[in-house]
């Protein structure tokens, strides 16, 4: 089986001098080693450019400026490790395992970071857009299918156990105050003991929208931000050419070693982010259990969707959107796009036909992008 990337920090750092000239394809770039140690930039005729490559949040991570900054690798350790601290389940110190294992009532806590209540209230927002398709609440049933692990089949009244606990809507399980008392203190009423929050379809993407906010506030025009596959760019690279992202073909071998890569596209000022099935699964007596869980049903997802690929100006609505997608399936996900331009989304679909085999859909905007 092909284990989920735990949201933790496993941080090494590296940083050097390249002139950036392949596309890097999405879900894997390799982990490089290194110090943690500052660098000031050198600056060559004809380009300048700093990376940051290594390991955080149970993946790697890749980051690429091609402008003259002052950017050290402590401005990026912290803000990988204040996310850790805020919001990785995975870590029993963290601000969302503190509420995780707190009993009902209200619950006080620092966030100076402010990462936690921006992911909730994003989380908040998506839910709701999704219907409830993207939830956080399902943590527990998460868990309880051995997704932390190689996998496992709860019991169905252990299910419908664990399904009294999901559910986002305000004051339903969690009511969550985001503005902070004179102390910098914030408050989450937990109305429901035994309910829990997991951030993990969602904060990897927002991790990418504050690195990429901080190197644009020290004025950079020109970056490639990735974490997991979750990416967002600005400007060109540094061959002065849009960013390439490269798309997988959804097989079950498709890891490191064995991977193809079907579509290639041109990504302008954008950020992209792709959730599918066929490589978080396990199988048992012949049968298939991907790794999303539906709210409704509390059991993986079933339909023939493989991989979604969205596209929006903001990598964490990309985030969230996509595991949302993959929960509705192929038709509803295409519906949805079509019901919110307002959002400004755009969405590749990789799904089996009823002959098993394998079909694509991709919007217009999507479509414009496509180079092979």
């Amino acid at each position: 089986m092909a284990k989920s990337n735990p949201f933790h920090l496993n941080f090494l750092l590296h940083l050097c001098l390249v002139k950036f000239r392949l596309y890097l394809p999405l879900i894997l770039l390799c982990s490089c080693s290194g110090g943690s140690e500052n660098l000031d930039v050198a600056v060559t005729d004809t380009y300048k450019a700093v990376e940051f490559h290594g390991n955080a949040q149970g993946t790697t991570f890749s980051i690429i400026c091609n402008d003259s900054l002052q950017v050290t690798s402590d401005e990026i350790e912290k803000i990988l490790i204040d996310f850790d601290n805020a919001l990785s389940s995975w870590i029993d110190s963290s601000t969302v395992s503190y509420i995780n294992r707190s009993g009902g009532g209200v619950i006080s806590f620092k966030d100076e970071s402010g990462y936690f209540a921006r992911c909730y209230n994003l989380t908040q927002e998506v839910y709701a857009l999704s219907g409830g398709a993207f939830d956080p609440t399902v943590q527990k049933l998460w868990q309880a299918w051995g997704f932390e692990g190689d996998g496992d089949i709860p019991d169905s009244s252990v299910v419908d156990s664990l399904r009294s606990f999901v559910g986002f809507t305000p004051g339903l399980h969690f009511l969550f105050s985001s503005v902070p008392d004179s102390n910098g203190t914030l408050t989450i009423q937990k109305i429901t003991p035994g309910a829990a929050l997991g951030f993990d379809g969602i904060a990897q993407g927002l991790t990418v929208d504050v690195i990429a906010e901080m190197l644009e506030a020290k004025g950079a025009k020109n970056y490639y931000v990735e974490i997991g596959g979750e990416i967002r760019v600005l400007g060109l690279n540094s061959d002065g050419e849009l960013w390439k992202i490269g798309i997988d073909e959804p097989t079950d071998n498709s890891d490191a070693e064995n991977r193809t890569v079907q579509k290639v596209i041109e990504l302008k000022d954008k950020s992209i982010a792709t959730s599918g099935s066929y490589r978080k699964f396990f199988i048992r007596d012949g049968v298939r259990y991907s790794h999303t869980i539906d709210p409704k049903t509390g059991r993986p997802v079933e339909h023939s969707l493989l991989s979604v690929s969205v596209v929006s100006n903001s990598c964490a609505l990309s985030d969230g959107l996509a595991t949302a997608f993959m929960v509705m399936g192929a038709d509803s996900s295409m519906q949805f796009v079509n019901s919110h331009p307002e959002l400004d989304v755009d969405l590749y679909l990789i799904f089996e036909n009823e002959k098993g085999r394998l079909e694509t859909f991709y919007t217009k905007g999507f479509r414009d992008e496509v180079l092979e």
